[in-house]
């Protein structure tokens, strides 16, 4: 290789490090790992409903409206291929995020609706599944709030002179990020109880709502 070659190269590096490639590569690469770990934890809550449901129809098989709410709701969202190329696509990245909406909230009415079962809430298996529910749902806003960062950095870097000029060059554009209706909602840690008791003459007293994967 020439040195006129060499010299050629070394221009271009520099070049294309101080229009912000770099900055590109890095920050798809955080996106993609925190986009997996979002899919992690989501995963993990999935995981978690068949018992939860079994072991709420173990004790109120005559909720069969929220159980049904439940199952077809993890249904709808095991129906989205959650890949990685759902961050460069808006409305796959909404359809996405709206069946996870629908899945916190149809376990919220499910939980609300435990409240009613003092039995329930003593079995040692659904206290349990209770516990992984509350850790997953801390993991899933953690996780949400990590990817939220990291796509606005990258948003910004494409937007912003001169990187945007790079940007347009290379094709890169924005990514899908979570609609944020209420930041409190995902900056606080979800805590769902159990532990008080039921109310008397059949009123439930209300668990605490997850927050809903939208917000």
């Amino acid at each position: 290789m020439s040195k006129r070659i060499l010299a050629a190269f070394v221009l271009l590096a520099g070049l294309l490090s101080g229009c912000g490639y770099n900055t590109f590569q890095s920050g798809d690469e955080a996106i993609k790992s925190a986009w997996s770990e979002v899919l992690n934890q989501y995963q993990r809550r999935a995981d978690l409903i068949p018992n939860l449901v079994g072991t709420v129809q173990g004790y109120a098989s005559h909720e069969r409206e929220v159980l049904t709410q439940v199952t077809q709701a993890r249904a709808q969202v095991g129906s989205i291929q959650a890949t990685g190329d759902l961050v460069n696509n808006p409305e796959a990245f909404a359809r996405f995020q709206q069946a996870q909406a629908g899945l916190s909230s149809a376990l919220s009415r499910l939980l609300v609706v435990a409240e009613n079962y003092p039995q329930l809430k003593a079995d040692a298996a659904f206290r349990d599944l209770q516990a992984q529910l509350e850790g997953t749902e801390n993991r899933i806003t953690v996780a949400r709030n990590r990817y939220i960062k990291a796509v606005e950095g990258y948003n910004v870097s494409v937007r912003t002179f001169p990187n945007n000029l790079t940007a347009m060059v290379f094709g890169y554009t924005v990514k899908a990020n979570f609609t944020v209706d209420n930041e409190k909602a995902i900056s606080a840690a979800p805590r769902v109880d159990f532990s008080k008791p039921a109310a008397t003459g059949g009123t439930a007293t209300p668990a605490r709502s997850l927050p809903a994967a939208g917000n």
